[in-house]
């Protein structure tokens, strides 16, 4: 039986694998586990503006009270919401119900300790032993005033919004942000905080109707956003995924810039203000060579983790780092927050500009990137391609051709059912070949599976 909970919680289509039944049973495991340190354990959920994301509530939140735990219901909030509401409550665990980027038929359930970390692989298979149980009916099932009890709190999203607001010091009067919130988690509340501290807004991509999250939006499809800023003369555009937990930029001209770009930027501010940790930025394996290079020259040094910024977060809270990320717009600040945070990433990025008196194009000039091209293998299995002899062939014969100059990285990802190809190097024509080799070849090994 394949694990229940992968790289970034339970995540699965709705009704196909993510159940109602199985959220319930998710909550009564995670009731009886943090009971054993509390009598009556208060859990947080927050959830994205997925058609499912109530019904999963309401049967996650059953679950709890059916084992003695007590609920706060805080509806549409971001991910890093619930990550920072928790620890500052004082609450015993907290749940973001999402699929962050995927398309609205997925739905997910991701667990935070009180600390507003996610939790360790150990703790998770706990949880999936407990829900085994649970469904067995092998559970306590208290009853009279032992069953738990449900509030709910819609004002949790405006103190979340108040909280990322204190994070800068400066006015963003003069300032023209276009926002796109992908018609999701933080559609609301984006456009609250940028307009609190004083840039004017236009907000696109914030009018959920339940299935129109990440369409043609937000951080997974930058081109509208890119138009946006050129169409109103902004200053910058911001991107959100779904439960805002990422975050990408448009800069003046329409150019996008990605995660190791922010980092990059952001870190040179904190080693100016004497705040960067040894001088040090966690990436992962899929950061760009010009990122790297970039840091060197600024006096900064760099390291890499496993895709996932769970791996960058374990790394930083085991070395104490103060920044750290990925490519794809999660960007931990953690002397803010304990996960990546796409409201707060785009208000250190405003300020950044603000005190700069650059544009954010001038900025960005600190950093060349390196081609890099990445092309996703929709399959019929993510097992056994690193052991099939052609494809290892296709990787290895691409990486003799790059030599020194580039490299390759073949993975799968972590919560959909693809394998990732990315090249990169000098020269896009060759990454173009040498990707489309490769991925050719998997498709045939693993079953292509058409969009």
């Amino acid at each position: 039986m394949s694990r229940l909970f992968g790289t970034d919680g339970v995540r699965g289509v709705v009704n196909a694998f993510l159940t109602p039944e199985l959220a319930y049973h998710l909550g009564r495991a995670a009731a009886a586990y943090f009971g054993r340190q509390k009598k009556r354990p208060v859990f947080l959920i927050g959830r994205d503006t997925r058609i499912s994301g109530a019904m999963l509530e309401n049967a996650l939140a059953a679950g709890i009270c059916s084992v003695g735990g007590d609920v706060v219901v805080a509806g549409v909030v971001p991910t890093p919401a619930v990550a920072y509401l928790v620890r500052q409550h004082g609450w015993d665990a907290g749940v973001i119900i999402s699929a962050s980027h995927n398309k609205f038929p997925d739905n997910g359930i991701k667990f935070f300790d009180g600390q507003g970390f996610k939790l360790p692989d150990a703790v998770e298979d706990e949880l999936e032993d407990l829900c085994r149980k649970s469904s067995e009916n092998d559970l306590e099932r208290p009853t009279g005033a032992d069953i738990g009890r449900i509030l709910h709190s819609r004002e949790l999203a405006h103190e979340y919004a108040r909280f990322v607001e204190s994070t800068v010091d400066v006015s963003l009067e003069g300032l023209t942000v276009v926002y796109d919130g992908a018609n999701g988690a933080a559609s609301a509340v984006g456009p609250e905080v940028f307009e609190k501290l004083g840039a004017k807004v236009i907000a696109i991509n914030v009018d959920p109707d339940g299935i129109n999250i990440n369409e043609n939006a937000g951080s997974t499809h930058m081109e509208g956003l890119q138009a946006a800023v050129i169409k109103y003369g902004a200053d910058v555009g911001i991107a959100n995924d779904g439960d805002a937990d990422r975050c990408l930029l448009v800069d003046e001209k329409g150019q996008t810039l990605d995660g190791d770009q922010i980092m990059l930027l952001c870190a040179k501010q904190l080693k100016e203000q004497g705040h960067l940790k040894d001088d040090m930025i966690v990436g992962t394996v899929m950061s760009n060579i010009g990122f790297h290079k970039a840091a060197h020259d600024l006096g900064m040094k760099t390291c890499s983790t496993a895709v996932g910024d769970r791996y960058v977060l374990e790394k930083m809270r085991a070395e104490g780092y103060s920044i750290g990320g990925e490519q794809s717009g999660h960007v931990i600040f953690l002397d803010y927050n304990s996960t990546g945070d796409g409201l707060l990433t785009a208000v250190q990025m405003l300020a950044l500009i603000k005190k700069s008196g650059q544009s954010l194009s001038e900025l960005a000039n600190v950093m060349v990137k390196y081609p890099q091209l990445l092309i996703n293998v929709h399959v019929a299995t993510k097992t056994g391609w690193d052991e099939n002899p052609l494809i290892k062939a296709e990787i290895s014969e691409a990486a003799r051709e790059l030599g020194e100059n580039g490299r390759v990285l073949v993975r799968p990802s972590g919560t959909e059912a693809l394998i990732r190809v990315m090249a990169e190097g000098p020269n896009q024509e060759q990454l173009e070949r040498l990707c489309h080799t490769i991925a050719d070849t998997i498709g045939r090994e693993q079953g292509l599976v058409e969009e």
